[in-house]
């Protein structure tokens, strides 16, 4: 369920990063070391359970002036990192992703929402465990700057939503476990 959340926050965040304040048409990159999707979902009602998918790539087409795009994201299903290794395996079993049945899950976006000439919202599908089932983001941050490393125009924000898991057919530990998964997505793309 961990993992499904992250990867449709994943997804979310490259789409945001498709609606640049200051761009032109272009296709944006994500750039992997800013970009980052996690999950967060409660643990029998005590705590808090996080984690991330460590591999992403990823696309996004934009034409802001026209306030259209398309983002096309792929999460790496077995890169999900909780800092618990045996946590890890079992969320990449049967139970939750399997990964060796679906080594990836993938985000793909035509419907961006703007709020002046800023992303609000970002309207797609997430495909995982086979399934593909709509997902929608809103944006909590949005901003593009001039990057003095990369010396082109990088384009990102936080991104937010929350799913069911059972959508997906993650079910395992209903009710004890929620169905409620949290993403959370911090993405950058790069102009190219």
């Amino acid at each position: 369920m961990k993992t499904t959340l992250i990867a449709a926050a994943t997804l979310a965040s490259f789409l945001a990063l498709a609606a640049p304040a200051k761009a032109q048409t272009g296709t944006y990159s994500i750039d992997p070391t800013h970009t980052f999707v996690s999950f967060e979902v409660s643990h029998f009602g005590t705590s808090t359970a996080r984690g991330r998918f460590d591999k992403k790539e990823g696309s996004i087409q934009f034409d802001r002036a026209g306030k259209t795009g398309k983002i096309d994201i792929t999460i790496d299903m077995a890169s999900i990192s909780t800092g618990v290794t045996p946590f890890d395996k079992h969320l990449q079993s049967a139970d939750f992703f399997n990964v060796a049945a679906h080594s990836s899950a993938r985000f793909v976006a035509d419907g961006l929402a703007f709020d002046g000439d800023k992303v609000a919202r970002i309207n797609g599908t997430l495909t995982l465990l086979g399934k593909t089932g709509p997902v929608v983001l809103t944006a909590q941050r949005f901003n593009c700057y001039d990057n003095p490393i990369f010396k082109r125009q990088v384009c990102g924000g936080d991104f937010e939503t929350t799913i069911k898991r059972s959508q997906w057919g993650m079910t395992y530990g209903l009710p004890g476990i929620p169905d409620d998964v949290k993403l959370v997505i911090q993405a950058e793309a790069i102009k190219q």
